[in-house]
């Protein structure tokens, strides 16, 4: 009897697989890497600095990897699914697939790193929920320029920051050239993701990330920011 509940629940399907496999790898980078900024922020320093944010969704990145690599390949990431398709490595039909199990979990994450800190961020935000301000609070769930920083500059900020994202992924995972050896990739992308929070994150918080950025985005104007957080 268990045998066929087990059969049962399998899902055959691919591309529903693919699907969730993104959408489990996201969840965990982003849990992890949202609620280290949350840490951080509520913290006021005890609990968290930067360095901590940029481990969080570093080691994020290398468990969300872990979970999904071997179903999905585990992009987590539209920007590196497009780079796929557009190498040849995915079929274009798969690339909505991807990203929306991406979108999926990165929201989903929002949401619960929403409910996880809940008490924290209205004792620190007084109920106001703000997205500029001594108490803002809207930069724990998405990226957004600091006051120094130009449209044009942030603009090539996150050009250079992903291209060095996709780059690196690249020459991790190059089995023709002088590749990772077999296991380290997910450790060795993760501390990609260090090295580019640590090296380029000042100006714009290291988006990097279309599935990083724009589904909490999306949460944080649903649940109580209004549409400030699209200006």
């Amino acid at each position: 009897m268990l045998e066929k509940i087990q059969k049962a629940l399998v899902i055959r399907s691919s591309t529903i697989r693919e699907l969730l496999a993104e959408a489990l790898g996201t969840f965990i980078l982003m849990v992890l890497g949202l609620s280290s900024v949350a840490q951080a922020k509520f913290g006021k320093g005890e609990f968290g600095q930067y360095l901590s944010i940029t481990l969080g969704f570093g080691i994020g990145t290398t468990l969300g990897i872990h979970a999904a690599g071997g179903i999905s390949g585990a992009h987590l990431n539209a920007a590196i699914t497009l780079t796929h398709c557009i190498l040849g490595n995915l079929p274009w039909k798969k690339f909505p697939v991807y990203v929306i199990g991406q979108f999926l979990g990165s929201f989903t994450a929002a949401a619960t790193v929403f409910a996880l800190y809940y008490d924290a961020l209205y004792d620190y935000s007084k109920g106001n929920l703000t997205v500029t301000g001594p108490t803002a609070t809207a930069s724990i769930f998405a990226t957004y320029p600091a006051s120094h920083t130009s449209f044009v500059g942030a603009f090539f900020t996150e050009i250079l920051a992903t291209v060095i994202l996709v780059l690196g992924i690249l020459i991790i995972s190059d089995e023709k050239n002088n590749p990772a050896q077999k296991g380290t990739q997910p450790l060795l992308i993760g501390i990609l993701v260090v090295g580019i929070g640590m090296g380029m994150g000042m100006n714009t918080g290291y988006a990097i990330n279309p599935s990083r950025d724009l589904p909490p985005r999306v949460f944080t104007a649903i649940a109580g920011w209004g549409m400030d957080v699209f200006r």
